[in-house]
């Protein structure tokens, strides 16, 4: 029977969310205002840093990057700046950056992938690692998303600055940084080495992404070196104010359809949560999600499911759908031994959400004040339970897409896909 469970209803954000309808001309804008033909000569060998998020039309940008830069007459070719993800892999980075659809053929451009690094210098306790095919460049770009951390917070979090420091490092930079970030905190860990890697490297400049709440470009904005980390700093609150958010404060339960690395360095944004995940340590932020509940783990994530320890319950499917290998070694290299830990699972959705509002202290769990979304990228259009309906029509800023209906199991127990 479905009657021990909250029936849900459509509900939609009302968000600001100003967007670029052409990817490849705001690329070529902000490159041209830089200008980039300031830092880059005909004949320069440049690497274009890549990393392992899923951007929005991120192909489009780092190709548009690349087709500037052959205009200028350089010649470049892209790198996997990612740190220790893809199992840590030369090979594993290359398809990581394949599945969001950069390619040697998809770019008309080298990939030159590989996990050796080059020490750039030594300052204080650091030791300034850099990809080998990067440092033997004339001239680096960098091309990443900018938005708020999920491990930490302070001037500059995950970005450009943080591509230098950590993604260009492969594991071993990845490995000191978040070793010295066990002690010291991780936003000045992150300015010491980006800092260095700066001074001592061939950085000309980043080009940055902000999204809007929807998971589209906001802008694209070419910066450089030198002024890198004052700009960082003001596109990270512009970055903030535009991240996708839950609507309510008060959450019993939230179901979330997937998680992955494409979607968040820790699989569910913890700013979306509100939860904090730092080394073997899980802690509430304010308004936490009292129980947290996915379904699965995306294709794209490539059986990484660094992060699956923030959530409560999972379905089997995500269980069996875990290469322990991929989960490990990211959540060693990144001493955050939480996200790794296996929560409790089970063969149905039924199963799992009876657990769950058995936890949230309820005599009736219909009562429960539950969200149901696709991702934490997603959290414009979503379902919410009928213990929201009173304060949804209370808001001018959320409109009601339908009436409460009953969660619709199979026969098996699993709920179908609504997104």
């Amino acid at each position: 029977m479905n009657d021990a469970f909250p029936r849900f209803f459509w509900l939609r954000q009302k968000l600001s969310a100003p967007g670029v309808a052409d990817c490849v001309g705001a690329t070529r804008e902000a490159l041209a205002g830089l200008p980039a033909s300031s830092f880059i000569r005909a004949g320069m060998s440049v690497a274009v840093g890549a990393g392992s998020r899923g951007i929005a039309n991120y192909d489009v940008i780092v190709r548009t990057v690349c087709d500037e830069l052959k205009r200028l007459g350089a010649m470049p070719f892209i790198v996997p700046a990612m740190g220790s993800h893809g199992g840590a892999t030369a090979e594993g980075q290359r398809d990581i950056l394949a599945r969001y659809g950069i390619t040697e053929q998809t770019m008309a451009v080298p990939v030159k992938s590989s996990m050796e690094v080059v020490e750039l210098g030594r300052t204080g306790e650091f030791i300034v690692y850099q990809d080998k095919h990067a440092f033997s460049a004339d001239a680096i770009v960098l091309v990443n998303r900018i938005k708020p951390h999920t491990d930490f917070h302070g001037p500059v979090e995950s970005g450009l600055m943080k591509m230098a420091a950590i993604g260009l490092g492969k594991q071993a930079g990845a490995r000191q940084f978040h070793q010295t970030g066990a002690r010291m905190h991780l936003d000045k860990a992150l300015l010491a080495v980006a800092r260095e890697v700066l001074r001592l490297s061939k950085i000309a400049f980043g080009v940055g992404i902000i999204e809007n709440p929807l998971h589209q470009v906001a802008r694209v904005v070419a910066v450089p070196a030198a002024t890198l980390e004052q700009q960082e700093m003001k596109l990270l609150d512009e970055a903030r104010s535009l991240m996708p958010r839950l609507p309510f404060d008060d959450v019993d339960l939230l179901i979330v359809d997937e998680m992955g690395k494409n979607i968040s360095g820790t699989g569910l944004d913890t700013n979306v949560v509100r939860r904090e995940a730092f080394g073997g340590f899980l802690a509430p932020a304010p308004n936490a999600v009292r129980r947290i509940y996915v379904r699965s783990l995306h294709p794209d994530s490539d059986g990484n499911a660094t992060g699956v320890g923030i959530a409560d319950f999972i379905h089997e499917r995500l269980y069996k759908a875990i290469d322990t290998r991929a989960m490990w070694i990211n959540s060693i290299t990144a001493m955050n031994t939480v996200n790794a830990r296996i929560p409790i699972w089970f063969p149905t959705d039924r199963d799992a959400l009876a657990a769950a509002l058995s936890t949230t202290g309820l005599a009736d769990p219909r009562r429960a004040k539950a969200l149901w979304i696709k991702n934490t990228l997603s959290c414009q259009r979503l379902l919410a339970s009928e213990a929201y309906l009173q304060e949804t029509a209370c808001r001018g800023d959320l409109l009601r897409e339908g009436e409460p209906a009953p969660l619709a199991f199979d026969e098996r127990g699993d709920l179908g896909s609504v997104f």
